[in-house]
């Protein structure tokens, strides 16, 4: 009988020191947490909502289509902005690709753009390099690449280096060749200087 009445005061004492002690250990673990910070647990804080709102903007938008040739125009940016009208959009640090038929490939940088859907005309600007797999580079302040065919036209003068040497012209056309279906054109138009360099 004893025995049982010993059980029972241990019982009946562990019923009330068990829990005590889990409190404390909770309390203890609270005591030394770290401290939440509010203002750092708001990693997006900075983010101007009220600007958001007034200028829409997408951040790395990508453009890809088919062009009526055959051809393949893809446009990767940093961030774009459509019109009010949705008729066109605006990009920053741009880099576009134009594939044509003839299995060519010419890739374009430029520090902004903008996609015309009414005109069908991808405009680059801010100073565009472009790279051909035929192995030129060229650069010039502007240039027009059609999203329905594949074509390009530089705004104005351009320089480029090549297999023949270093080109300066007025303007750059890349277009499909009247005389041979399937084939396409990268010609330098206007006052041409070519300074030749032999194995370049």
């Amino acid at each position: 009988m004893a025995r049982l009445d010993t059980h029972s005061r241990l019982v009946a004492w562990l019923k009330v020191a068990l829990p005590l002690t889990a409190l404390a250990i909770l309390s203890t673990l609270f005591l030394l947490a770290d401290r939440i910070d509010p203002e750092a647990a708001l990693p997006y804080a900075d983010v101007d909502v009220e600007d958001r709102l007034r200028e829409p903007r997408m951040t790395a938008p990508t453009y890809a289509g088919t062009t009526d040739d055959g051809g393949a125009i893809s446009v990767v940016a940093a961030s774009a902005r459509p019109s009010s009208d949705q008729s066109a959009a605006s990009a920053s640090e741009v880099l576009a690709r134009m594939d044509t038929p003839d299995g060519s490939e010419t890739v374009m940088l430029a520090a902004a753009a903008e996609i015309d859907n009414v005109a069908r005309l991808l405009r680059l600007s801010g100073g565009v390099v472009i790279t051909t797999s035929a192995g030129y580079r060229i650069e010039t302040d502007g240039l027009s690449a059609s999203l329905d065919r594949s074509g390009l036209e530089s705004d104005g003068a351009v320089i480029a280096t090549g297999p023949p040497g270093r080109i300066v012209a007025d303007k750059m056309t890349l277009s499909q060749d009247n005389q041979t279906p399937g084939a396409y054109l990268l010609v330098f138009k206007g006052n041409v200087k070519l300074v030749y360099q032999p194995g370049g």
